[in-house]
């Protein structure tokens, strides 16, 4: 069977890197790009140490430039694109409400959430074939009100938009098209000290139905499903990967254990 060529953007650290390392543990010669040179090439030389096989290509994916280079590195392996992961995003810049937001957050923004995944995803085209898989990473902010960011929610909800009418197009190619929705994983960008914020960590279940925040390689094994031959049938979707709390929908555990409520349970 021939190698697949799959691209990760944003592929060093947390999600992306957990992504990376499972699609290069199944044999994908993955192409990964990142902002950050020495995690990017860390992260490459645990893929190579494991029997894998990695490329990296260090820029901002925000940038057109980066976009060429990522796409023709890939293409350049073998002639085919077989999975594009568009992971790169980014809550920040953040403020305390949007009357105190500029438009030029708002444009960084869009960039870093909605647009490359666009530009990604047109770059690539040309180079799908049957059978190809795009995994494009929206949030659990998407389907739910989130106060200070309502710009990254409603761009991270046009990931989800996008997502559906990718399918719908790409589907008579044979190109199958999800998202993937996390909620708070704990990684270098919202590790569970920030999360918790001086709070107790025995309260996390009474907050989860699963009782613990996310681990990347959480997010990582949806995308292993999505972008293999397990899922050929699954396309247009986005698959919040949250621990339930969207099913919850701000019902909490109680904290004496009798059941639950709907308003934040306190010791």
């Amino acid at each position: 069977m021939e190698q697949r060529v799959s691209i990760v953007t944003g592929g060093a650290g947390g999600i992306g890197g957990a992504i990376s390392r499972a699609l290069g543990a199944r044999g994908d010669h993955v192409v990964l790009n990142d902002l950050d040179p020495a995690a990017a090439d860390a992260t490459a030389s645990g893929i190579r140490a494991e029997g894998g096989t990695c490329t990296v290509i260090t820029g901002d994916i925000t940038d057109d430039e980066t976009v060429a280079a990522v796409t023709t590195a890939a293409a350049g392996i073998s002639g085919t694109i077989d999975v594009l992961v568009n992971n790169v995003g980014d809550f920040r810049p953040a403020s305390r409400d949007l009357a105190h937001s500029t438009p030029e957050q708002w444009q960084r923004l869009y960039e870093v959430n909605l647009r490359h995944v666009i530009a990604m995803t047109y770059a690539v085209l040309p180079h799908l074939g049957p059978g190809s898989a795009i995994v494009n990473v929206s949030t659990v902010e998407a389907y739910r009100g989130i106060p200070a960011s309502a710009p990254y929610s409603a761009f991270k909800a046009g990931v989800s938009a996008f997502t559906k009418s990718m399918a719908v197009e790409l589907g008579p190619r044979g190109v199958r098209v999800n998202a993937i929705a996390p909620d708070l994983t704990d990684t270098a960008q919202t590790s569970s000290a920030a999360m918790l914020r001086g709070r107790d960590e025995e309260l996390v279940p009474l907050w989860l139905p699963l009782g613990r925040f996310a681990e990347a390689e959480d997010h990582a094994g949806v995308v292993d499903f999505l972008t293999s031959d397990a899922a050929r049938f699954v396309t247009g979707h986005t698959i919040p990967v949250d621990g339930g709390t969207l099913a919850a929908s701000g019902w909490f555990r109680r904290h004496d254990g009798k059941g639950w409520t709907n308003m934040p349970d306190r010791p």
